[in-house]
């Protein structure tokens, strides 16, 4: 192929990606979109395994990092917890009570912009620390998502509850 018929090449293509607004700018098209709208999607998907392990690792410093600074966690039965500090010094004190280890199978995940929300079941196991036998536990479970400044999406709010009656006290 010719050089002229290259740059001809590059030209047609540069047209069909791209389609003029009223001020005559190039805007993108449906194609780029698409692309961009799906590596958005695939990297809120790959939140939530992110979000399971850093849960599954027991450790608060990693479990701190898939949170927004203003997270809420919503648990049945509970006050809201407001803020990393809060959400924090919750998980540090579950995770020196428990060793613990979630399956979340997610049953609805849906992006929008720069949101996510997902709709999860959950089972923990958790054993204590101290010994003894794990508990095994069910619920169910809804997740927003957002990607922030630095691209990273991170939990802003997870509500969370059983899927049963409590425990009579």
């Amino acid at each position: 192929m010719t050089r002229t018929a290259c740059l001809i090449l590059l030209v047609l293509l540069a047209a069909c990606s791209a389609t003029p607004s009223a001020e005559g700018v190039p805007v993108a098209t449906t194609a780029t979109t698409a692309v961009d709208s799906a590596a958005r999607d695939s990297a809120a998907h790959q939140a939530h395994v992110n979000y399971v392990r850093v849960i599954n690792s027991n450790k608060v410093d990693s479990f701190a990092t898939m949170v927004t600074d203003d997270v809420v966690f919503l648990a049945a039965g509970a006050k809201p917890l407001v803020g990393k500090a809060a959400v924090r010094a919750w998980v540090d004190g579950y995770y020196k009570a428990f060793r613990t280890n979630w399956d979340k199978p997610v049953e609805e995940l849906v992006v929008a912009g720069d949101y996510a929300y997902e709709r999860y079941r959950w089972t923990s196991t958790d054993t204590p620390v101290a010994g003894g036998t794990p508990i095994v536990d069910t619920g169910w479970g809804l997740l927003v998502y957002r990607r922030e400044a630095d691209g990273v999406w991170r939990v802003a709010r997870d509500a969370f509850g059983p899927d049963h009656a409590p425990a009579a006290r």
